[in-house]
Formats: structure tokens, C-alpha cells, sequence
């Protein structure tokens, strides 16, 4: 009888997860369609010439198929199972599906358009659906905890084990063990969040691109440094308008906002950018930000949490939603004197300049820009020729050779998704080995979402002995070059170069077995010590002066500039922390909530931010509208990893400072220890390996001028 019933279920789960298609469609396709066809291409690198919008979701369906034909495999398989047959299958199925959703989501980040963001609507559920088949799937799991079970009597390796326990709790964590009304809720839930998630980002991108400030009067923009009065005046021609043209990409914001000398404009500016999809319009996020924070919630609870953050730090470094509570409430409470400090300053020296009003939110940058410039005698005009985007992106390559042997050689051969990306392959210089290739993508555009990140089209891997290198992607929003001059960055996008860099490094030395556990795939509160702690570097003479050379002349960044940028780094530190501290506590409100919210998300914005205001709130403005991170991204209750990660960067830093920022032995057993290592073991196993201690607060609190 027992077997009787296991083959009826085997028979009900094989009928769930075989081909929809026909053999005709699913050989029409694998014939025709390059996203699926075998890449014959360097690295096999996709053929982005070749892939047009409506190959996306032929391409995913059939990879979806083929996905569920590796699931079955395993499911049918009639050996007793083991390591190898199931968790080790399970981790490698899947790869066309892996290959062609990391083109069309990155794509749909990067460059992307209405029929894209339509087809990933489509393509949303199906996906959503498809997971849910696969980690609520009974014989699945049931083997899954088979090999769970043996586990101590197995001869697993430390990241064997590792991918072992994440699969187990990843399945339970993604309701393998719901049953009936339950698992179907969780079901319902998951594929409305997926819809949902794509709506917030495209809300977000459409309502950007539609403001656009056109100036034609000049008054209203004496003052302004030449490369911002240069390139909206390049944006107005591109438009077809007369005058400047000023939009809220973020090169064209920071400049307008912090050096624009009317205040009814730096006004409207600020209101724009502080209010992005929420005008009560098609555009809004205002419901589908709560339907996102209740469906999480929904979720969590079927899972048996409390709250989504709960459910969400289980396996973070933090752990709970009471650590993450106290970590910001004891930095919060060690940054306020210092911000109310910042602000003060800021204030009196704006005072003392002829103005009478009290500061508002776009007051501060403009002030604060003016009373840096005076008390250090430095600013982004002055550093700017110095900082040419190819200068800069030569001289942090030189870093990665320096510190980790690493040689780039840009290949044109490889095929580019949009013109102004540009390709590189990584070596390894010592062994000649070949370690990845690096798209890089700099300028703004409206088909691009704005902000600076890392991704990969591939992950590295170890799959039957060969090694699987990594297809990295860098993409920023620099301020694109014009006729008279290159793209110069301030010094602010050069440490976000870097800390986006630190990223790829995290990737491209990723020398894991398993995809799941390569790279940057680490807990959120570790991943961004990786990036931050490159950012350290922009305040050293000894990085500087390998690239850092005027445009024009080539004379090299003077020292005493170099003085000043390093005197300069602790300006503001409580004012921008309590900033930083803001966007956690928001995050932490929204996904802290243990029964339905159905309230004013204003409303709801102001309680959860108050700790961390020194301003008053602004009418019709929001942050969370148009806070990605949390709801169109990956860090929700995450986005205090940013601050928690500073601590361990700058406790990372010490070392370096210690022996010396190339010193080749720190560096090597920071690419040893940790770089190398994605997720094979705990984060702090890992960063002790590295450093022999935990990393405590004292260096970030030092660099932050917070203590002496």
C-alpha cells in the first residue's frame, strides 16, 4: 500500500513538472533563439548583437522546462539518495535558467525599455511559481532531508557542509514544510510580491525621467562649476530645449542642489527628487509599498515569524531584529551630538554670509558645500581635473595589481549590450591565468535605473572538475563627457568607483565549488564591508599618486590637495551617519510590523524616521516611495548592513594601515581568507581567519572623529 502511494505522488509531481511545451516549440526554439542556443562566444559571454526584447520570454519559458527536467531527475531517481545525487544536483540544475534570467533582469536594470519591463511582468508569476513548485515539492524535500539527516556521518568537506545547510533551511524557509490552505497562501503571496517588486522599480524609473528642469535665464546658474553648466547644457541640446536642462540622475541632482545659487530652484529640485512616485498619479508607489511590507509579513507568518525582519536576520550576521534594533539605536545616539554639531555649523556660517532664514533641507548641501570649501579651501572644482573617469578607472586596476596581482585588457571582441559599456578581461598576472570578464558600465541614461551597483551574468563555479570564471558587471551614473571636456568625476563618485569595485573584486576572486556559495552571495551585513573598505584608499597619497593627474596639464595632484581631502574626511561624519542611520530605521519600521499596516505611509515614514531628524518633514515628500533597496531590491530589514559593514571595513582597514595599504602579505590573506571564500563558511569564521579577532568599533568610531 505504502508503495502504492509513493507512486501515485511520484506520478502527481512528475505530471506537475514536465514540459508544457511540445517537442516542435521546445526544438523551434533551442534552434533559433540565442539566448538559448549554445554561446559561441569568448568565455561564452552572451551574444547581446544577436538577442532582441521578444526573445526573452520564449527563452525563459523553455529554460523553464529544462529547469523542471533536472528536477525530476532527481526526484525519479531511484537510488538511495545522497550528497552528490541530490544536494549537489539540485545546486547545478537549472543552469540555462541561471544564464537567461541573469541576462534579462540585469538588462532590465541596465538598459531597459517598456516592452522589457512588460515582458519581466509576464514573466514574474511564472518564475514565482515555478520556485514555489520546486521548494514546496514533498519527495524533493523529503530527500533534501534525507541527506540532512546523515549529515554528521558523512565525509563532507567545510563548504560542503556549508551548501548543505543552506539548502535544507532554504527549503523549509521557503515553505517546504507548509501544507494545504497554507502552502497555497504562500503561493498566492510570492507571486504577487514578485509583481509587485518589478512595478515599485518601474514606478520609480518612469516618474525620474519624467521631471526635467529647464533653465534659460543664467543668473540662475552663476556660480555653478563649468562641468555642470556644460553638461546641462549638453542635456537641453539632447532634449531639444533651450538654455540647461537639469533631471534627477544623480550627477545632475548633487551638482544643481549643491552649488545652484537660487533658492526657489534648489527648492524645486529638492521637491522633485524627494518626492519620486509619489504624486498620486499611475506612477505612485504608496500602495504597492504596503501591499509589498504586508505580503512579506504574510509570509513571514506563515513561516511561523513574528515579523518579516525577523524571519529575514535569522541567518545574518545580526541574527535578530532586538541586535539590529540596539546596533542603530547606540550609533544613532553616538552620531546625534555630532550631526546636531554639523548642522549648527552649518547654520552659523550661513548666517554670518547674509542669510536670514533658518536652513531647510535645501539649504544644507549648498551651505555646507561653501563652508567646507572655506575651511578646507577645497573643492569638487579644484579636484575635479584631477579625477579624468579613465585616469581614475587605470589607477584603481593598478590597486587590484598591486594588491592582488591582477592585470585588465580590455576586448573589444566581446560583444557590449549598449555603446558606452566597456569590456575587460581579468588575469591573473603571476600565473597567467585567466579570472573573469568585467563589463563596465558608467554613464546615465533614461533606460538605466539610477544609483551604482555590482551584479554578475555568471557566477564562478566548479561543476565535474572545470572551472566556471565569472561575467562581472559594474555599473555606475558618472557624469558623461562632452565636447569640451572628459568625464571628470568628484571625489564622491570616486569612492563610489571603488566601493562598487570592492564588489567586483569579491566576485572575479571568487574561487568557491558552489555557484550558491561564490562571490558576493554572503550575508548582506558582511558583503558591503568588502566594497567599503576600497573606499578607504581615496584618502591615501601613495593610491592617489598613481593616477591622479590633471587632465590637461598631467601635472600630478599637489600634496597639499591631497592634505586637504584627508583633512576634509571626517567634515559632516555625524550629519551624514544619522543620514545613513535614517534609511535603516526606515527599513527596520517597515518590515519590523507585526499585523497588517494600513496606514498613512507619510505618516507611517515620520514616526519611524523622527529618532533621526533634526529637520522638519517636507509636504508631499517621501522616502519610501522611492526606496528601491527595500522594495524593488534585495535589502529588506538589511539596509543597516551598510552601517554594521563599516565596522568591520574599518577594522580591516587598521591591518592594511598597520603594515601598509599594498603590504602583499595582507593582502594576500585578505584574498585567502575572505575574498576568496563567498559564503563557505560564517562570516566571522572567515573575517577571524583573516584579522585573529573580531572586529570591534573603535577604528570606525576613529575614522569617524567620533573618538580621539
Amino acid at each position: 500500500m505504502k508503495k502504492s502511494l509513493s507512486l501515485i505522488l511520484m506520478l502527481m509531481v512528475t505530471s506537475l513538472l514536465t514540459a508544457q511545451m511540445t517537442k516542435e516549440e521546445m526544438d523551434n526554439i533551442r534552434q533559433t533563439n540565442p539566448l538559448v542556443m549554445q554561446w559561441l562566444t569568448p568565455y561564452q559571454t552572451p551574444p547581446f548583437d544577436l538577442i532582441k526584447t521578444e526573445h526573452y520570454k520564449p527563452a525563459m519559458l523553455y529554460a523553464i522546462e529544462k529547469a523542471k527536467q533536472d528536477i525530476n531527475a532527481i526526484i525519479t531517481n531511484t537510488k538511495p539518495p545522497t550528497f552528490e545525487n541530490t544536494i549537489v544536483a539540485y545546486e547545478q540544475s537549472g543552469k540555462l535558467l541561471d544564464r537567461v534570467s541573469g541576462v534579462l533582469f540585469n538588462m532590465n536594470e541596465a538598459c531597459t525599455d517598456e516592452q522589457m519591463q512588460q515582458v519581466c511582468q509576464e514573466l514574474s508569476p511564472i518564475l514565482t511559481q515555478y520556485s514555489n513548485d520546486v521548494s514546496m515539492n514533498p519527495q524533493l524535500f523529503a530527500k533534501i532531508k534525507i541527506v540532512y539527516d546523515q549529515r554528521d556521518d558523512l565525509k563532507l568537506t567545510t563548504e560542503d557542509r556549508t551548501l548543505l545547510d543552506k539548502v535544507y533551511k532554504g527549503f523549509i524557509q521557503n515553505g517546504a514544510l507548509l501544507k494545504g490552505q497554507d502552502k497555497e497562501e504562500y503561493r498566492k503571496a510570492t507571486e504577487e510580491l514578485g509583481i509587485l517588486t518589478l512595478k515599485f522599480n518601474q514606478n520609480v524609473l518612469k516618474d525620474n525621467n519624467a521631471f526635467v528642469l529647464n533653465i534659460t535665464n543664467k543668473k540662475d546658474i552663476e556660480g555653478m562649476p563649468q562641468y555642470a553648466i556644460d553638461a546641462a547644457k549638453q542635456e537641453a541640446q539632447n532634449r531639444k530645449m533651450k538654455g540647461w536642462a537639469f533631471t534627477l540622475d544623480y550627477p545632475s541632482y548633487s551638482a544643481f542642489i549643491t552649488y545652484c545659487p537660487n533658492r526657489e530652484l534648489r527648492e524645486k529640485m529638492w521637491k522633485a527628487s524627494n518626492s519620486v512616485a509619489n504624486h498620486n498619479d499611475t506612477n505612485d508607489n504608496k500602495q504597492v509599498l504596503k501591499d509589498i511590507a504586508n505580503l512579506r509579513l504574510k509570509i513571514a507568518n506563515l513561516l511561523g515569524y513574528k515579523s518579516f525582519a525577523e524571519y529575514q536576520l535569522e541567518d545574518k550576521m545580526a541574527e535578530n531584529p532586538a541586535t539590529v534594533n540596539n546596533f542603530l539605536e547606540d550609533l544613532l545616539n553616538t552620531s546625534m551630538p555630532f550631526a546636531k554639531r554639523d548642522l549648527q555649523a552649518v547654520q552659523d556660517y550661513a548666517n554670518q554670509h547674509g542669510f536670514t532664514d533658518k536652513l531647510n533641507r535645501w539649504d544644507f548641501s549648498y551651505w555646507s558645500e561653501k563652508l567646507q570649501n572655506e575651511k578646507y579651501n577645497i573643492s569638487p572644482e579644484l579636484l575635479k581635473p584631477y579625477f579624468n573617469l579613465e585616469y581614475v578607472k587605470n589607477g584603481i586596476f593598478t590597486l587590484a595589481g598591486k594588491l592582488y596581482g591582477l592585470e585588465f585588457r580590455e576586448n573589444n571582441e566581446i560583444q557590449k549590450y549598449h555603446p558606452d559599456v566597456k569590456v575587460y578581461e581579468v588575469w591573473e598576472k603571476k600565473s597567467n591565468r585567466f579570472m573573469a570578464v568585467l563589463y563596465m558600465d558608467f554613464y546615465p541614461r533614461a533606460s538605466k535605473r539610477d544609483g551604482a551597483w555590482m551584479t554578475s551574468f555568471r557566477e564562478e563555479s566548479k561543476v565535474n572538475g572545470d572551472e566556471i570564471r565569472p561575467l562581472i558587471q559594474l555599473v555606475c551614473n558618472f557624469t558623461k563627457p562632452t565636447k569640451k571636456n572628459p568625464s571628470l568625476l568628484t571625489f564622491d563618485e570616486v569612492t563610489t568607483f571603488l566601493h562598487e569595485f570592492g564588489h567586483c573584486l569579491h566576485g572575479i576572486l571568487a574561487e568557491s565549488v558552489y555557484k550558491s556559495l561564490s562571490g558576493t552571495n554572503v550575508a548582506h551585513d558582511f558583503v558591503e564591508g568588502m566594497s567599503q573598505f576600497m573606499e578607504n584608499y581615496a584618502y591615501e597619497k601613495e593610491f592617489l599618486d598613481l593616477f591622479a593627474v590633471h587632465y590637461k596639464t598631467g601635472d600630478k595632484i599637489p600634496q597639499q590637495y591631497i592634505d586637504k581631502i584627508r583633512a576634509a574626511q571626517q567634515y559632516n561624519a555625524g550629519w551624514l551617519s544619522i543620514r545613513q542611520l535614517f534609511f535603516g530605521e526606515l527599513d527596520m519600521a517597515w518590515h519590523s510590523i507585526e499585523k497588517s499596516c494600513n496606514q498613512d505611509v507619510i505618516a507611517m515614514e515620520q514616526i519611524a524616521s523622527n529618532k533621526a531628524e533634526l529637520m522638519p518633514m517636507i509636504n508631499g515628500c517621501c522616502m519610501s516611495t522611492q526606496f528601491s533597496h527595500i522594495f524593488g531590491g534585495g535589502y529588506a530589514a538589511g539596509y543597516y548592513g551598510y552601517k554594521w559593514s563599516e565596522v568591520i571595513a574599518a577594522d580591516a582597514w587598521a591591518a592594511f594601515k598597520e603594515k601598509g595599504i599594498f603590504n602583499p602579505e595582507v593582502a594576500t590573506s585578505f584574498r585567502k581568507n575572505v575574498l576568496s571564500k563567498g559564503a563557505s563558511k560564517k562570516p566571522m569564521e572567515l573575517y577571524k581567519a583573516f584579522r585573529g579577532k573580531e572586529p570591534t568599533n573603535e577604528a570606525f568610531l576613529k575614522q569617524q572623529g567620533f573618538i580621539k
